[in-house]
C-alpha cells in the first residue's frame, strides 16, 4: 500500500511534466490536479491495485520521450517493467519501437542496426516473461488469457465487442467525472483550432494505444472493466488542463483570451456544482480508508491473541480464501506453509479465521470461483476468541 501511494505521487508528478512538455506549466499543473483528485485513482491506491504503479511507469516513459523524442532504451525499459504488471504496456512498447525506427523505414535505409534489435528485445520482455511464467506454472503459455476469458463467461460479466462503445463512454465519464471529460473534448478542439502543443505524438500515442487495448479486450472476450481504460482516462486530463488553463498563455488584449476565460469560469462553476452534489464521494473515500485501517487492526488483534498462538501448535492458520492471506503472513512473519486459504485446502486442525460482520464477509469472505462454504467452521473447530470483525476458531486433536 505504501508503494502504491508513492506510485500515485509519482504518477501525478509525471502528468504535470507531460502536460508542461505538451502545453506549458499551467495546463500541466491543472492536469496533475485533476489526476490527483480522481476518486477512482485514489481508491485504487487505497486498495493497493497494481494499476497505479503501472500508470506511473507508463507516464514517466511518456515524459522522457516528450522531453527528448526517441530517447530509446530508458523509455523502453520503463515500458518493459510496466508490461510485467499489465499487458496493455505491450502495445505501447511495440508502438514505441516502431516510432524509434520509423525514420529509417521512411527513408528505406533498413539494416539490422537501424531496426534496433536491442530495443525490440526489451519490447518483447513483457509478453515473453508472462508466457514463460504461465507455461512454467500451468503448462499453457496463454493461461492468463484463457483463464480470464473463461472466468468472464462463468461470472456472466459484460464482455464482447458489442459492449465496448457504451462501456467506453460510461467508464471514461466515471473515471474522469463528466465536467473533466467535457473539458478534455474542448481542449482537444482548441488545440486543433489553434495548432497548439508540442510533442503531441506522446499523448496521441497513449490515447490511441489505450483505446485500442480496450477494444482488444472486447475482441478477446475478456471482461470489460473500468480499469482497462485508466491510460486513456489519465492522458485526457492533459487536454482538459489545456482547456482550463491554456488561455493564460494568450496575449491579454485578444478576444480569444476573454472568451476563453469566460468559458472556463462557466465550466468551473458547473464543475464546483457537480462536486457539491457528489460530496458523498469524499465521504466514501474517507470511510474506505477508515474501514481498511479497522480491518487491519482487528486482524492484528486476532493474530496476537493467546488462543491463536496456542492453536498454531496444532496446525496452520487458514482463511476463507486468498484475500487476507498476504496480510496475515506479513503480520505473523510466517512462511507459506503456516498460513493458507480454505478455498485451496481444507484442514482438520489448527486455526480458522472468520469474519463476523456482513460488510467484511462480503469484501473478504467471498471470491470468484471459491465455495461460500469456506465461511462456515468445519467439524471439530470451536470458537476461541473474537476481535472486532475477526473471529478465531481452533481445533486441536
Amino acid at each position: 500500500m505504501l508503494l502504491t501511494a508513492l506510485s500515485l505521487v509519482a504518477l501525478v508528478w509525471a502528468v504535470f511534466r507531460l502536460g508542461r512538455a505538451v502545453f506549458g506549466p499551467w495546463p500541466g499543473a491543472v492536469a496533475a490536479l485533476l489526476t490527483g483528485s480522481s476518486f477512482s485513482l485514489l481508491l485504487y491506491a487505497a486498495r493497493a491495485y497494481v494499476d497505479v504503479p503501472f500508470l506511473a511507469l507508463v507516464f514517466w516513459a511518456a515524459v522522457l520521450d516528450a522531453e527528448r523524442p526517441r530517447r530509446g532504451a530508458v523509455v523502453m525499459a520503463l515500458l518493459a517493467l510496466a508490461g510485467l504488471l499489465r499487458p496493455e504496456a505491450w502495445l505501447l512498447a511495440g508502438a514505441y519501437w516502431l516510432w524509434c525506427v520509423w525514420p529509417s523505414l521512411r527513408t528505406q535505409r533498413v539494416t539490422a542496426r537501424t531496426l534496433r534489435p536491442g530495443l525490440l528485445a526489451l519490447a518483447a520482455t513483457g509478453p515473453a516473461v508472462w508466457a514463460i511464467v504461465d507455461f512454467t506454472v500451468t503448462g499453457d503459455p496463454l493461461h492468463s488469457l484463457h483463464a480470464t476469458s473463461d472466468l468472464a463467461g462463468e461470472l456472466d460479466r459484460e464482455r464482447g465487442l458489442g459492449a465496448v462503445p457504451g462501456a467506453l463512454l460510461r467508464y471514461l465519464a466515471d473515471t474522469l467525472r463528466p465536467p473533466v471529460l467535457i473539458a478534455a473534448l474542448g481542449g482537444i478542439a482548441l488545440a486543433w483550432r489553434l495548432r497548439a502543443g508540442r510533442s503531441l505524438h506522446v499523448p496521441l500515442g497513449l490515447l490511441g494505444a489505450g483505446l485500442l487495448a480496450f477494444v482488444a479486450t472486447g475482441v478477446a472476450g475478456l471482461s470489460i472493466l473500468p480499469r482497462y481504460l485508466t491510460v486513456p482516462a489519465v492522458v485526457l486530463t492533459i487536454p482538459a488542463g489545456y482547456a482550463l488553463a491554456g488561455w493564460v498563455a494568450l496575449k491579454p488584449v485578444t478576444a480569444w483570451r476573454r472568451r476563453w476565460a469566460v468559458a472556463v469560469a462557466v465550466l468551473s462553476i458547473a464543475g464546483v456544482g457537480f462536486v457539491a452534489t457528489r460530496l458523498t464521494v469524499v465521504d466514501r473515500f474517507t470511510a474506505e480508508l477508515r474501514y481498511v485501517r479497522a480491518v487491519h487492526d482487528d486482524l492484528a488483534g486476532a493474530l496476537s491473541d493467546d488462543a491463536l498462538a496456542a492453536g498454531r501448535r496444532c496446525g496452520p492458520v487458514s482463511l476463507p480464501n486468498y484475500r487476507l492471506v498476504p496480510d496475515t503472513r506479513w503480520i505473523l512473519n510466517a512462511p507459506r506453509g503456516q498460513v493458507g486459504a480454505r478455498s485451496a485446502k481444507r484442514r482438520d486442525s489448527g486455526v480458522a479465521l472468520f469474519y463476523a460482520d456482513s460488510k467484511t464477509l462480503r469484501r473478504f469472505g467471498f471470491a470468484d470461483g471459491a465455495s461460500p462454504l469456506t465461511n462456515a467452521p468445519d467439524p471439530g473447530f470451536e470458537r476461541a476468541a473474537r476481535h472486532g470483525r475477526i473471529t478465531v476458531y481452533v481445533a486441536c486433536p
